[in-house]
C-alpha cells in the first residue's frame, strides 16, 4: 500500500512561491504507468485537479493553473514537488499529494496579504 506524505510551509504572503513536498513510501514513482497528482480543496469548496507528473517524467497541468505551477520530482528520494509562483489569496486550500488510488493526509496552505 503506498503511502504519500504532504508537507509545506503553511503560511505564504501573497505574490511569493509556493514550495510542497509528497514524500511517498510503499511504491516506486516511477512504477510503470504510474502518475502522482496533486489536487487542492479551497475552503468550502470542491477538489480541483493541478497537475501530475507520471512515471516516465512527463507533467501535465490543469490550462487555468499551467503558467504559474511546476511538477517535479527527486526519483532517489521518493519525492514529488509542487511549486506555484505568484500566489493570491484564493490558492488558500489544503493541498493533496494522490496516486495509485491513495491519499496523503493533506496540507493546509494560507497565503496572506
Amino acid at each position: 500500500q503506498v503511502q504519500l506524505q504532504e508537507s509545506g510551509p503553511g503560511l505564504v504572503k501573497a505574490s511569493q512561491t509556493l514550495s510542497l513536498t509528497c514524500t511517498v513510501s510503499g511504491a516506486s514513482i516511477t512504477s510503470s504507468y504510474s502518475a502522482w497528482s496533486w489536487i487542492r480543496q479551497p475552503p468550502g469548496k470542491g477538489l480541483e485537479w493541478m497537475g501530475v507528473i507520471t512515471y516516465d517524467g512527463s507533467t501535465y497541468y490543469s490550462p487555468s493553473l499551467k503558467s504559474r505551477t511546476s511538477i517535479s520530482r527527486d526519483n532517489a528520494q521518493h519525492t514529488i514537488f509542487l511549486q506555484m509562483n505568484n500566489l493570491k489569496s484564493d490558492d488558500t486550500a489544503i493541498y493533496y499529494c494522490h496516486a495509485l488510488d491513495s491519499w496523503g493526509q493533506g496540507t493546509q496552505v494560507t497565503v496572506s496579504a
